[in-house]
C-alpha cells in the first residue's frame, strides 16, 4: 500500500478521563479501511492525533511512505505540513472559501506553497495551464452546476472538499464521514474512486463513518473501537457480525447473513 500509520502507545486524556488509548496498531494494510464505533469511542481525538491538531500525551506514530518511516514523537505540525509528508483529511464540518469559485479553490489546493496571496495566484496564466487538464478530469468524473461559479449546496461543498483532497495526492487520506450531505449517486461516485485509487496503490484510506452499509460495501478491512480503544479488527464479515460489535454499537440487533 503506498501508505500506512503506526501508532504504539498513544494515549489522550482529557480531565485525568482517557480519552484515546492505542497500545499497538497499524492502519493502511489494507486499500481501504474502515474506522467505525458509537459516539463518544474517541474517533474524532484519535483522527486529530493522527493530524496532528492534538498532541498526544504519550506514545509515537510512525508514518510509512512506500517502505520510508518518518517517525515523529507526539507534538503538533500545522496542516501543510502534514499534507506535505502526504497525510490529508477531509472535513466533517466544511470550511469554505467563500469567494472562491469551485474552480479557483482547486487552483488554489494544486498551488505551490509560496502563493500566500491568492490574487499572485489568479494572475498566474502558466500554473493555471498546467493544472487545468486535471481539474477538468474532475468536472468530467464528477457534476458541478456550475465549476466557475459558487458551491452553493451542501452536497457541492462536501464533493470540493473532497476533490481537494484528491489533488493533494496523498499518500495516505482519512475521510470523516464523507457522505454526509452527498445524494446516493454522488456517494457512489466517489466510492468508485476512492476504490480505483486504491486498487492502483496511489493512496491508502481509512474512512470513519457511521453508515454501516457503505462501511461494510467499500472496506477491505473494520476496526471497531470503543472507550478509547480498538477493541477488534477484521474483514467486514467478521467484524459486523461479532458479538461485542453487535452489543456496543447495533443496540444488540443480530446481524443478517
Amino acid at each position: 500500500m503506498s501508505g500506512k500509520l503506526h501508532l504504539q502507545d498513544v494515549k489522550k486524556s482529557f480531565g485525568g478521563r482517557t480519552v484515546v488509548n492505542i497500545g499497538d496498531i497499524t492502519f493502511g494494510n489494507h486499500g481501504i479501511e474502515g474506522l467505525i464505533g458509537p459516539n463518544g469511542a474517541g474517533k474524532t481525538t484519535l483522527m486529530k492525533l493522527i493530524t496532528r491538531r492534538l498532541t498526544a500525551d504519550t506514545g509515537k506514530i510512525t508514518y510509512i511512505f512506500k517502505g520510508s518511516e518518518i517517525n515523529e514523537t507526539p507534538r503538533r505540525y500545522s496542516t501543510d505540513y502534514l499534507a506535505r509528508m502526504g497525510v490529508v483529511q477531509t472535513n466533517q464540518i466544511i470550511r469554505d472559501f467563500a469567494s472562491l469559485t469551485i474552480r479557483d479553490s482547486l487552483l488554489l489546493s494544486l498551488a505551490p506553497a509560496s502563493y500566500e496571496k491568492f490574487y499572485k495566484l489568479s494572475a498566474d496564466k502558466q500554473l493555471r495551464k498546467e493544472t487545468q487538464a486535471e481539474i477538468d478530469s474532475y468536472f468530467e468524473y464528477f457534476h458541478f452546476e456550475n465549476p466557475d461559479s459558487h458551491a452553493l449546496s451542501a452536497g457541492e461543498k462536501k464533493l470540493l472538499d473532497i476533490i481537494r483532497c484528491l489533488v493533494l495526492k496523498p499518500k495516505f487520506l482519512l475521510m470523516d464521514e464523507p457522505t454526509a450531505g452527498l445524494p446516493e449517486y454522488v456517494t457512489q461516485q466517489v466510492m468508485e474512486m476512492m476504490k480505483k485509487k486504491a486498487a492502483d496503490e496511489e493512496m491508502s484510506i481509512l474512512i470513519v463513518e457511521h453508515d454501516l452499509d457503505l462501511i461494510w460495501s467499500i472496506s477491505e478491512y473494520v476496526h471497531f473501537m470503543a472507550e478509547g480503544e480498538i477493541l477488534i479488527q477484521g474483514t467486514p464479515e467478521e467484524i459486523r457480525c461479532h458479538e461485542t460489535v453487535v452489543e456496543k454499537y447495533m443496540g444488540g440487533t443480530a446481524c443478517s447473513e
